[in-house]
């Protein structure tokens, strides 16, 4: 069964980024929406990210919304943050567990294939 999850730290605090908007969507081979989340207190999404019937082979794209999230830290961004949505697009091709975690500061992320 594939499954999806994240997991966003705030490397700027040393912190699970509690409170970030997660969108989901599938891109191929059929597009489709597939669900706004937000990051719980462990910098997880405690729902399914991805259902079975949704979890098709294909390229997928999951966006964090971390210019929402910085400002409700208090940090003063300008007009037009160096990071405001960071999409990160990724293929599916067999039927395993899928992890994309994001490690985020307000000038700088990193994202890789975790377990």
């Amino acid at each position: 069964m594939t499954t999806l999850s994240t997991h966003v730290l705030d490397t700027a605090n040393g912190t699970p980024a509690q409170g970030l908007k997660i969108t989901l969507k599938r891109l191929e081979p059929q597009p489709k929406e597939l669900g706004v989340f937000t990051t719980n207190a462990d910098g997880r999404v405690s729902e399914e990210l991805l259902r079975e019937k949704e979890a098709l082979v294909g390229v997928y794209e999951i966006t964090f919304h971390a210019g929402d999230y910085l400002r409700k830290l208090g940090l003063t961004l300008p007009d037009y943050p160096f990071l405001d949505v960071v999409p990160v697009r990724f293929g599916i091709s067999e039927d395993t567990h899928y992890h994309v975690p994001l490690l985020l500061s307000p000038y700088g992320y990193s994202t890789y294939r975790g377990s």
